[in-house]
C-alpha cells in the first residue's frame, strides 16, 4: 500500500539576529541555515493500518504527510503509494487519498458547509447516487445535520473539524491522512471523531495514518507507533510492545475499615495511608495486582479497589526519553 524508502528533505531558513538594526541588515546580506525535515526516512505500512506517526514539534512528521500527499517534492529517495509516486502523478493519485489538516481547512469559508461538498463533488467528478450515499452516511455517523447548510464561520471547532473529516471522504478514498484532526476539541467532540475514525477503518478497510500530540487519540485508535525524532525514524513497533517496555507501575488504591497502622507491600511504595484508604504504587515487576490484594486481605477489611496503569502521556515520553528528543 504505502512503500516510503530514503526519503531526504531539507529546507534554506534564513538567519536573522533579533531587533531593527538586524532586520535591516538581512535586506543587504543574508545569511541561511539548513534544516533536515527529512533524513533517510523508510517504512512500510499495509491495507487497512491505521498508524501513530508521532514525534515531537519540528521532527518531520507534517513534512512526511505532504510528501506522501504530493505537496512537497523530497530531495531523494522513493515513495510509491498504490503504485502511484504522490508527486509525479498527484492529479490521478488524489483521487484515492483524503487529507484533514488540523489547522487548515479545505472549505470555503462564507459559504454552507452543504455547498463546499458539492463543489468538492464537482471537482472529483463524483456520481450523483455514489455522492448522495456518502453524504447521507457521513452525515448520520458524524452527526453534521443540524449545521450542515451553516456557513462555516459560523459553526464551531468541533463541528469544523467534523465537516472536515466528511469532506476529505467524500470521493470514497483508500487512505487518509490525519494531521492534528483532534487539535482544540471539547471531550465529546474528541470521541466522535475517534469512534468515526474506527468506524469507518474497520467497515471500509480504511487505512490511516494519524499525527498527533494527543496521546489519547493514539492510544484509543492505533496499533502501531511510527516515532520520528530529527527527521530519522527512531523507532516502528506496536503500542502493546511499547506499554509492555514502560508500562511496568501499577496504582493501586484500597478502602478499607478502620486500620491505624500502614500495611508493607513487598515490591510496592506506598504513597498515601489515612486509616481507611491507602494508595500503593506497584512494581510489576516484582509484583502483581492479584497478590498485593492477596497480601492486603490478610490484613485488611477491604471494602474497595481500584487499579490504573501508567497514564500514556508517562508511556510515550518514555519513549521520548530513551531515544534523546
Amino acid at each position: 500500500m504505502i512503500t516510503v524508502q530514503h526519503i531526504h528533505k531539507t529546507f534554506r531558513v534564513v538567519k536573522r539576529g533579533k531587533g531593527a538594526k538586524a532586520a535591516l541588515a538581512s535586506l543587504f546580506h543574508r545569511e541561511y541555515k539548513e534544516v533536515h525535515a527529512l533524513d533517510d526516512v523508510s517504512f512500510h505500512i499495509g491495507d487497512g493500518e491505521i498508524v501513530g506517526y508521532i514525534g515531537p514539534n519540528g521532527a518531520g512528521k507534517s513534512t512526511t504527510i505532504k510528501v506522501m500527499s504530493g505537496i512537497l517534492v523530497p530531495d531523494a529517495g522513493a515513495c510509491e503509494i498504490m503504485g502511484f509516486t504522490p508527486w509525479k502523478q498527484r492529479r490521478d493519485y488524489v483521487k484515492h487519498i483524503g487529507v484533514v489538516f488540523g489547522q487548515r481547512t479545505q472549505l470555503w469559508w462564507d459559504v454552507p458547509i452543504a455547498d463546499s461538498f458539492d463543489l468538492l463533488k464537482d471537482v472529483y467528478k463524483i456520481p450523483a447516487d455514489s455522492y448522495r450515499q456518502t453524504l447521507n452516511l457521513l452525515t448520520e455517523t458524524l452527526d453534521l445535520a443540524e449545521f450542515l447548510h451553516t456557513p462555516l464561520r459560523q459553526v464551531s471547532l468541533g463541528q469544523r473539524m467534523r465537516a472536515e473529516i466528511a469532506a476529505s471522504l467524500l470521493h470514497s478514498p483508500q487512505i487518509l491522512f490525519l494531521d492534528e484532526p483532534t487539535i482544540g476539541l471539547d471531550a465529546v467532540s474528541k470521541l466522535a471523531v475517534r469512534k468515526f475514525i474506527k468506524t469507518i477503518n474497520a467497515e471500509r478497510k480504511l487505512t490511516v495514518i494519524l499525527t498527533t500530540h494527543d496521546q489519547n487519540d493514539i492510544e484509543a485508535l492505533t496499533d502501531r507507533i511510527l516515532l520520528i525524532g530529527k527527521g530519522k525514524i527512531l523507532h516502528d513497533g506496536s503500542m502493546a510492545a511499547i506499554k509492555q517496555r514502560f508500562d511496568r507501575r501499577r496504582t493501586l488504591t484500597v478502602t478499607f475499615a478502620q486500620h491505624e497502622t500502614p500495611v508493607v507491600l513487598a515490591g510496592a511504595d506506598l504513597a498515601s495511608w489515612s486509616g481507611e484508604r491507602a494508595v500503593y504504587r506497584l512494581d510489576t515487576d516484582q509484583t502483581t495486582v492479584s497478590a498485593a490484594l492477596s497480601d492486603l486481605g490478610r490484613e485488611l477489611n477491604i471494602l474497595d479497589m481500584t487499579s490504573e496503569s501508567t497514564p500514556v502521556e508517562e508511556i510515550i515520553a518514555g519513549l521520548y526519553q530513551e531515544h534523546g528528543i
